[in-house]
């Protein structure tokens, strides 16, 4: 039966959207407040476009409306058609709602593994996909990762979804199901769109309504406890497996442990893989190795395989990518690190590997607000020297000081990534990591043009004539 839908952002979800709906014989109407949003020229022919804002009576006469993660709910028209009871849901929940009636017609199942956190998800939801992929599985990997949840409808026999979910996602989404869901951390972000971390860990939290397997990370007890006591009352009949990258519980489902023999991933008493076989470096990657193995489990995925799938797996581009080995430094492009809270995960994973005082860090950027002093204690330990770049340099160097005033000697402010690059070259750092802990529009189109021009300097370093 025809629905008339209303969706709101012409983002490649939006388009996904409305694609989906106009191929399934629906009435769709595309809002932005844009003028001239990027995609207008690859909507389909019969779709009613308002450009230019938020338009009430479109939202109100709509029998849904399709909102993208871009979109802030409490916007006035949207938040009016809500309270109108007019439903307002992702673009997920109608690719959750499509798989499950199409698998009831087909008296077929494909479960979804669902993964959320402030910082490392696309990394994990990768890893999870290359498993399954290795295990002879046709998955399907989207969501929040950039492939749109409802592209995946196209693939053909798909045995298992893997999907990179958002708060701004899960805030649209009940009753996802998911055969394996986890929060692998949470740290400040997004507070501009959410009313404080109360709010934001809400919406996460919600990854795990009816799920059958739930994976809690033990690392932040807090969080762990926040979970639990979530599961008893939305996944009735959950499951639980535990990770620990602690190196202090060793009773957890997988852990890390040094037998003295070298540290290794562990599973239960089992000895996995001795962590000098994963290319994957720091101590941050090693729970994300962790968190994929736990997943993998909850789709029964062959331990085998999973492992075999670690020792080749070398990360995303921008997430603490390793670069190279210059002079006797090593180089890490981190330039998805956006927030804090990734930065931290960034330097204390590599800290752990290259010791004391081992890092030469480039920090900066567009600070949105964030309390950089919060990076103080973990500078203190493992930076050798710091390089602040870009628009909030200066009050980045107050925050640092703020939380230690000792680190006075260890911070420059040298303006652009050039100058931070050739700096730390020169420093006595064992390893140089670029993890901004910010937004990257005051010097760059996007983290990724930033991470881009990184490993572009760090490449022209190791051609430098002696």
């Amino acid at each position: 039966m025809s629905k008339k839908y209303a969706v709101v952002g012409l983002g490649s979800s939006g388009l996904s959207a409305v694609n989906f709906l106009v191929n399934h014989g629906h009435k769709v109407s595309i809002i932005d407040g844009n003028p001239n949003p990027a995609l207008a020229d690859r909507l389909p022919t019969g779709v009613h476009c308002h450009f230019g804002s938020l338009d009430s009576e479109l939202l109100s006469s709509a029998d849904q409306i399709i909102i993208s993660p871009g979109i802030d709910p409490r916007t006035p028209s949207i938040a009016a058609a809500k309270a109108q009871g007019i439903p307002v849901v992702s673009d997920v929940q109608l690719f959750i709602d499509t798989l499950k009636a199409r698998d009831l017609a087909q008296v077929t199942n494909t479960p979804i593994i669902a993964i959320t956190g402030s910082n490392a998800k696309s990394t994990v939801t990768t890893l999870v996909g290359e498993m399954a992929k290795r295990a002879g599985m046709i998955v399907g990997v989207g969501g929040n990762i950039g492939t749109p949840a409802l592209e995946l409808l196209t693939i053909q026999n798909m045995d298992l979804v893997v999907l990179e979910l958002s708060s701004f996602q899960l805030e649209h989404i009940s009753n996802l199901a998911a055969q394996g869901a986890t929060i692998l951390n949470l740290s400040a972000d997004h507070l501009d769109r959410h009313d404080g971390m109360a709010d934001y860990l809400a919406q996460k939290l919600r990854i795990f309504e009816n799920c059958q397997t739930a994976i809690i990370c033990q690392d932040d007890a807090n969080l762990a406890k926040q979970c639990l006591t979530t599961l008893t009352s939305i996944a009735p009949n959950h499951t639980i497996i535990t990770t620990d990258s602690s190196l202090t519980h060793q009773t957890a489902d997988f852990y890390l442990f040094d037998d003295g023999d070298g540290m290794a991933l562990y599973h239960q008493n089992n000895k996995l893989l001795p962590i000098h076989q994963l290319k994957i470096k720091g101590k941050h990657n090693l729970l994300n190795a962790l968190s994929a193995l736990a997943l993998g489990t909850a789709a029964n995925l062959p331990m085998d395989t999973m492992l075999d799938t670690l020792k080749t797996f070398k990360g995303l581009p921008h997430r603490c990518e390793y670069i190279d080995d210059i002079d006797g430094k090593a180089y890490f492009n981190d330039s998805k690190g956006t927030n804090i809270g990734s930065t931290i995960a960034a330097i204390d994973g590599l800290g752990t590997v290259y010791g004391t005082s081992s890092l030469a860090l480039i920090l900066g950027g567009l600070g949105k607000g964030q309390d950089f002093s919060e990076l103080s204690a973990y500078v203190t330990q493992w930076a050798d020297s710091v390089y602040l770049i870009g628009q909030d340099a200066p009050m980045i160097e107050q925050d640092l000081l703020k939380g230690d005033a000792h680190l006075v000697s260890k911070i420059y402010q040298v303006g652009t990534l050039d100058q931070a690059v050739l700096a730390a070259s020169q420093s006595t750092a064992r390893a140089v990591l670029l993890s901004p802990a910010c937004a990257s529009m005051d010097q760059f189109k996007n983290y990724n043009e930033r991470g881009d021009k990184f490993v572009k300097m760090v490449h022209a370093l190791a051609h430098a004539p002696i």
